[in-house]
């Protein structure tokens, strides 16, 4: 087993999450916000997971509030601004932190195995991670980048 499938986490909705489910899966890993001026993406990733979610990809969001305090809310709160704002049905984590010593384990895996400009450093909200079916690493993406420039890279991991 990769060491990616080693991960875990909690989903909003207070359960379980393994990574060891996603074996055989590609992956992409999005540290969100509901109040940024990137939120708008979770429509792009909700159009990805409802095209691609059959075919093996997995969107994995995970709110954070340590830039600009702009995921301040509870979890029903996130929830809320997720499915009523955007129809966001792929699974969404509870709050983590993608920085520091309190950096949640598979943040602090994929900030190490793809480093960005700031290297090890998660520079803002909507930074993605794309991760293959055998759980490598394959790209970092920028907040600015949209989910639909991620397409041809989703579709060369699936082996499309």
């Amino acid at each position: 087993m990769s060491e990616f499938h080693q991960f875990s986490m909690t989903t909003l909705q207070n359960k379980p999450l393994n990574f060891s489910d996603f074996e055989g899966k590609v992956v992409l890993v999005v540290n969100t916000a509901s109040k940024c001026g990137f939120t708008p993406q979770y429509e792009g990733l909700q159009q990805l997971h409802k095209k691609y979610a059959d075919q093996g990809l997995v969107i994995v969001g995970c709110p954070c509030n340590q830039f600009g305090n702009q995921e301040p809310g509870s979890a029903s709160d996130i929830q809320g601004e997720c499915l009523i704002n955007y129809g966001v049905d792929f699974t969404i984590s509870e709050k983590i932190e993608v920085n520091g010593e309190g950096s949640h384990p598979v943040f602090a895996y994929l900030k190490q195995q793809l480093p960005g400009m700031l290297g090890n450093r998660i520079k803002w909200n909507f930074t993605k991670f794309l991760v293959g079916k055998d759980g490598s690493p394959i790209k970092r993406f920028a907040p600015m980048t949209k989910p639909e420039a991620l397409e041809k890279h989703i579709q060369k991991a699936l082996g499309q």
